[in-house]
């Protein structure tokens, strides 16, 4: 199973395209949406193209393959505008060998068994790190990363993990 995840997207147009160039490109099986999809939330600077309406059509014709949970800057309307769930915490997938928490990360840390993944948005700023036995991941941001991260995704396939720069349409490690 191939998963391309990734977070924040915060309604900008321009980051949605260049995300979906890539998911396409990466022959993955799902696209994993970690929440903050539509809105840029008040903390937040509007994303370059901020486009909600439109983000909204690009993705709704990948709805078949788009896992998502909700982020906290969702609300109820982003349902009426999006094809495909936007309105759970937390969802997890099996992939044969583990089992893959996802959250937005604004929520609690759900209990998981060791030798899990855990995979937030939220913090805008890309993470791989060990805690308990649980690896805890975070793709950063597609369209407003922080601390001088790029606008970046993570793709997963078979247990390996690769951080990928939207902007250079390449990999790159942390």
């Amino acid at each position: 199973m191939k998963l391309f995840i990734a977070s924040d997207i915060h309604g900008s147009a321009y980051y949605t395209k260049l995300m979906l160039d890539a998911f396409n490109e990466s022959s993955a099986d799902r696209l994993v949406l970690l929440g903050d999809i539509l809105y840029h939330g008040p903390r937040n600077d509007l994303p370059k193209d901020y486009a909600p309406k439109a983000v909204a059509e690009m993705l709704n014709k990948y709805s078949e393959v788009i896992i998502s949970v909700r982020g906290n800057c969702e609300a109820e309307v982003d349902s009426l505008m999006l094809s495909f769930p936007v309105t759970p915490d937390y969802g997890v997938i099996f992939d044969g060998k583990c089992a893959i928490y996802l959250s937005h990360g604004h929520r609690e840390k759900p209990k998981m068994p060791a030798n899990s993944l855990y995979i937030t948005g939220h913090t805008h700023v890309p993470h791989d790190i060990v805690e308990d036995g649980v690896r805890l991941l975070n793709p950063g941001s597609v369209s407003i990363p922080k601390n001088n991260s790029p606008h970046s995704v993570i793709i997963y396939e078979d247990g390996q993990i690769k951080w990928f720069d939207l902007e250079k349409a390449d990999y790159y490690t942390l």
